[in-house]
């Protein structure tokens, strides 16, 4: 028995669903490699992102934790 054959939802093309695949079960290899790369590029971690997390996890906190008796 094969591997289900998926449709790329970006190219449209068929491919084999195959389980060591890497990158998304929607996607054929060569566009999950495109967006790899594409995430790969962004992934800086700047000052302001750690400003925004901080303030998350703040928020989260608050909203967990809070008394509201």
């Amino acid at each position: 028995m094969g591997f289900p054959i998926k449709v790329c939802s970006i190219c449209s093309e068929k491919f084999e669903l195959r389980p060591d695949k890497p990158g998304f079960a929607n996607r054929c290899a060569a566009c999950s490699e495109k967006d790899d790369a594409d995430s790969a590029k962004n992934t800086g971690n700047s000052g302001s992102d750690r400003g925004l997390n901080a303030a998350r996890r703040e928020a989260m906190r608050d909203l967990l934790y809070r008394k509201d008796s």
